[in-house]
């Protein structure tokens, strides 16, 4: 477009110039006559060269040039500000400080000013320690702009002397971005005594340790690719939930079985901890940092969502069950009580050796002689236990029944084979529903008794096991105050977490989220908006469509267990969680609307029949019967025995029972046989006779009222004869518009060509006016030419008369005589003229 435009002017200019040429020959062959339009002609040449050199620096200056930058970060923040992207000044600044920060950024980018504060808060503490670094990288005359290549902004990089960049990925706070940077400047932890060394190997994280000896020499060939391994784990996460230690006195080494130099140790909680190969592997900070995030265990995994859009949180509950926990979290404090507290609950939960009584030592509790009660001496026994909590067969009974079941299996095997130690979980749900069949084994348990019987193993012929249900005693506490409720739990059983992930297959995984930062997550998840940074807890699992909520108004240590407790058990008492818009503010409407806490209330109904109208927002097939729920609404109004409801099925979770595979859908609920919902039929078109019909099929209170059921079909009826002349109506105004458009067609094509006429009347008119003006112009020129004609005749003629009296007096007249003669007088001249 800027060429375009140039070469249109460069044309105009050039036309412009000739024209002014042809002027100018025109004035030169005039200045032999006058002379004074030499001046003239200077004035134009000089006004064309000024016009010429006006639209060429025009021409060059299409784009307005930038602004140059100015300073992006405060003159008093201890950061060295390169707002003229110079690049090249950065490597000489790194060199100066053994840790060094860039902050790479945009000054129009919201997040670039909203990380400028936290980062001079971080540059205001660290600035001693840390060399601050800013660079432009947007302006274009800047290195930075040309060699970078930027996707987003801010971007920070972090370098300890020559190792780096480390790329800082975590939130732009300044609590967050200090932690990260003090990880920075300390990759490992000095571990001098014993001591220090079980602390550092109590946390829940895996630790790594190496072992290098400083006697040799000033500093161990291996000690730095230990270090820039530990460097290199901070790449990977940047929440450094790996910790980094190093030891370098014999005796503390010794506590870990540690004897050669250059040895790196990876302590591990629930398996046996390792050495890294280096017979096997190249001793590498690579190698090191793949090998250790190989064979780590992890415990707890923090989620960190950074807002935009992501698919995160859906690929870590994509693989299971999971354990939310939202605390609030400060990086910067010396200890985590809190933090301290879930991760103990989490080990506990992984620690899967200390449940099994042949490891642990612990006692059967007289487990061996239920055994010889049943009749049952197997050739080959194992023996494992599990606390199940078994399903209510009375309705009036409101407390589960909780009892230890234990397996006592017989397989016939050769003798010195393996058994393995872990009821597999098909066994023990075959075990439950043997007790589930036998009513009065239900009897003895509810009285605090042992049963057992006898279970045949489906799944091999050549096998079989023996089962015994022992009523655990409740534990006494405190009943709750009246306006909270009980907690959740399986009766009043103290939950033991030991091991269970190894005792159950609905095994959890743990994820924290600091609710400083994610609490619309938890929100979202159910928790209370109006209680912000608050401790959150809740178990979601994608593939079973599971949702539950912690009540943690107690201890959450002990309301934590419990709550992990009741999920794993094989009938969990936990309700599932429902989330739900909010109730309507007029609930009395003509359709009523449905939410979750308001579904059951109205849909089970005893009292009324309820047409159920299933839709999202998002369904465009909804919204188009959305005239039809109309119409049947007021077609029932005034009949109190009919509900017509619809529900958002995209906002508000249903029970299991009333979910639908598709949108629009209507079930049909009667007031008497509520199980016996029934489905309008797919292959039927949904018009208002096709709904009432269904209605009047299924609805038993309006086919017991025949006469109320004659009024509605003679109703319908009267409607369909409506409709039917309605839509003869609709025919015949649809032919009398499209008339009309035709009548309206022509008319507007007629009244284009008569104002094509008046156009050209009316220029016409002008040209006349313009000749009119042109011909009297003329007239009134040769009139005032004939008036100066005029007057200068009768000057001549007056003239010529004297002239002639004059001739005449002097030719043809004598001279008079003395005594007559008269004295010659223009008017004497004049008479004498008239007389002749």
């Amino acid at each position: 477009m800027p060429n375009i435009s140039l070469h249109h002017h460069l044309l105009i200019w050039i036309h412009w110039i000739v024209s002014q040429f042809f002027t100018l020959r025109k004035v030169v062959n005039q200045m032999a006559r006058r002379p004074d339009l030499l001046c003239g002609a200077v004035v134009l040449s000089c006004l064309l060269i000024l016009a010429i050199k006006l639209t060429c620096s025009r021409a060059k200056n299409v784009v307005a040039p930038a602004r140059p930058p100015v300073r992006f970060f405060s003159p008093d923040a201890p950061v060295v500000d390169l707002f003229l992207g110079q690049l090249e000044q950065v490597e000489r600044l790194r060199s100066m400080a053994e840790v060094s920060l860039i902050f790479l950024y945009a000054p129009w980018c919201a997040h670039s000013i909203t990380a400028r504060e936290e980062v001079q808060q971080v540059a205001r503490r660290l600035s001693k320690e840390v060399q601050f670094i800013a660079v432009n990288c947007w302006w274009h005359h800047g290195k930075c702009r040309k060699q970078q290549n930027l996707y987003q902004y801010p971007v920070i990089h972090l370098f300890y002397r020559r190792f780096g960049p480390i790329d800082y990925k975590g939130p732009f706070t300044a609590a967050y971005l200090e932690r990260f940077i003090q990880k920075v400047i300390t990759p490992l932890t000095y571990l001098p005594s014993r001591a220090i060394l079980r602390d550092f190997l109590s946390y829940h994280e895996p630790g790594v340790i190496g072992y290098f000896e400083f006697n040799a020499s000033p500093q161990p060939p291996g000690y730095m690719i230990f270090l820039t391994s530990a460097l290199q784990a901070l790449k990977w996460d940047y929440l450094g939930s790996v910790r980094f230690g190093v030891i370098t006195n014999r005796h503390v080494a010794e506590a870990i079985s540690l004897q050669e130099d250059e040895t790196v140790y990876m302590h591990r909680h629930f398996n046996k901890s390792l050495i890294f190969p280096r017979a096997e592997r190249n001793f590498t900070s690579e190698n090191i940092c793949g090998w250790v995030y190989e064979h780590g265990e992890s415990v707890l995994r923090w989620l960190q969502p950074h807002g935009a859009k992501s698919r995160l949180m859906e690929q870590e509950l994509s693989k299971g069950a999971a354990l939310l926990l939202f605390l609030p979290f400060d990086p910067l404090a010396p200890s985590q009580p809190l933090l301290q507290q879930i991760a103990d609950i989490a080990v506990q939960y992984h620690t899967c050796n200390e449940s099994e009584w042949w490891e642990s030592g612990k006692s059967r509790d007289g487990w061996d002689d239920l055994w010889q009660m049943s009749g049952k001496l197997p050739f080959t026994s194992t023996l494992c236990c599990n606390t199940v909590v078994l399903p209510r067969l009375d309705s009036f009974s409101r407390t589960h029944n909780v009892c230890e079941l234990c397996l006592n299996r017989s397989v016939r095997v050769q003798p010195g084979a393996v058994q393995s130690p872990r009821c597999p979980f098909h066994q023990m749900a075959a075990a439950l529903d043997s007790f589930y069949l036998k009513q009065n084994t239900f009897s003895r348990l509810l009285a605090h008794s042992t049963a057992c019987c006898n279970v045949v193993n489906t799944y091999s012929p050549f096998s079989h096991f023996s089962a015994c249900c022992k009523t655990l005693r409740p534990r006494v506490t405190a009943s709750p105050p009246p306006q909270r409720p009980p907690p959740q739990a399986a009766g009043n059983q103290a939950a033991n977490i030991t091991g269970l992930q190894c005792r159950t297959n609905k095994t959890l995984r743990f994820y924290l989220l600091d609710s400083n930062l994610h609490w619309v997550f938890a929100v979202r998840l159910g928790a209370q908006d109006s209680v912000r940074h608050d401790v959150f807890a809740t178990i979601v699992n994608l593939p079973d469509e599971v949702h539950y909520i912690l009540d943690h108004r107690e201890s959450l240590k002990d309301t934590l267990e419990q709550f992990i407790w009741n999920y794993s058990v094989p009938y969990s008492p936990l309700k599932r969680h429902l989330v739900g818009a909010s109730v309507p503010k007029s609930p009395d409407s003509l359709i009523r609307e449905v939410t979750t806490a308001s579904f059951l209330s109205t849909v089970m109904d005893p009292e009324k029949d309820v047409l159920l109208f299933y839709y999202t927002h998002w369904c465009g097939f909804c919204t188009v019967l959305n005239h039809i729920i109309i119409q049947i609404a007021r077609l029932f109004q005034g009949n109190g025995k009919l509900t017509v409801a619809r529900v958002n099925a995209a906002r508000n979770d249903l029970p299991w029972e009333f979910m639908v595979d598709h949108f629009p859908t209507l079930l049909f609920f009667p007031r008497d046989r509520k199980h016996s919902s029934v489905k309008f039929p797919e292959d039927l078109p949904v018009t208002l006779p096709n709904l009432v019909r269904f209605i009047l099929r299924h609805s038993s209170v309006l086919q017991r009222d025949g006469t109320r059921a004659g009024l509605l079909e003679e109703e319908l009826r009267r409607l369909q004869v409506e409709v039917r002349l309605l839509q003869r109506a609709r025919e015949q105004l649809s032919q009398q518009l499209s008339q009309l458009w035709q009548e309206k067609r022509r008319l507007s094509l007629h009244t284009q060509t008569l104002e094509s006429s008046n156009a050209q009347l009316q220029q016409q008119g002008q040209r006349l006016e313009v000749l009119y003006q042109e011909k009297n112009q003329q007239l009134l020129d040769t009139v005032s030419k004939l008036q100066a004609l005029a007057d200068a005749s009768e000057n001549l003629l007056t003239e010529n008369t004297l002239l002639k009296i004059l001739l005449a007096s002097t030719q043809e007249k004598p001279h008079p005589e003395p005594g007559t003669e008269r004295d010659f007088t223009p008017e004497r001249a004049e008479q004498d003229h008239g007389h002749s």
